[in-house]
């Protein structure tokens, strides 16, 4: 079995491959092996895992927790297609305000890899999208956050236009709303 861990145009984003191996029964893939993802220097304890459903055109996100319960996901595909985005909203990165986008499927058992510090949501490209993330920390309800999902100062650029949000996701802020809060956390405020 083997996993293959490539940096994205952010690197600290990675995406995951992962080996299929397909029979006349169907196929067989490991999705997670703590001392492979140690070894490529990624978190290898997950405590957390959290499975969704979403329709064709929901926009789930951009969700993140702040410091100090920060999580870092592993997020794959079970059915369906997703446009998963990954945004960084470190304050001090090179790459703040950048953003990277990763098609997973099911089919091809990709996953992507979201560190803390960085805002994460998706885009379900088709009916019925079973979706799982594997997470670093708890969720903490207190720490819970997000931005807009179409912040014109982060430019996603989404393959929809007109998307089915939850209130809570269509009432995020702008990141600048919130900047000067993560800045404050950045330097241990």
């Amino acid at each position: 079995m083997a996993f293959r861990f490539r940096p994205t145009e952010i690197p600290d984003v990675v995406l995951v491959e992962v080996d299929t191996y397909p029979d006349s029964r169907g196929f067989f893939r490991e999705t997670y092996k703590a001392s492979a993802f140690r070894e490529a220097g990624l978190p290898w304890k997950f405590v957390q895992a959290n499975f969704s459903k979403s329709g064709k055109a929901v926009i789930r996100g951009l969700h993140f927790q702040h410091q100090p319960a920060e999580v870092g996901k592993l997020v794959s595909v079970t059915q369906g297609r997703i446009a998963d985005v990954a945004v960084d909203i470190r304050p001090e990165s090179p790459t703040y305000k950048r953003w990277v986008s990763v098609e997973l499927t099911g089919e091809s058992g990709r996953m992507l890899y979201v560190p803390p510090g960085f805002a994460h949501g998706f885009c379900a490209l088709e009916h019925d999208c079973l979706v799982t993330y594997l997470m670093t920390g708890e969720y903490s309800p207190p720490h819970d956050a997000g931005v807009r999902w179409d912040d014109p100062d982060i430019g996603v650029q989404w393959s929809i236009t007109d998307p089915i949000l939850s209130d809570k996701d269509r009432n995020l802020p702008r990141l600048r709303e919130i900047e000067a809060r993560l800045r404050a956390a950045d330097r241990g405020d």
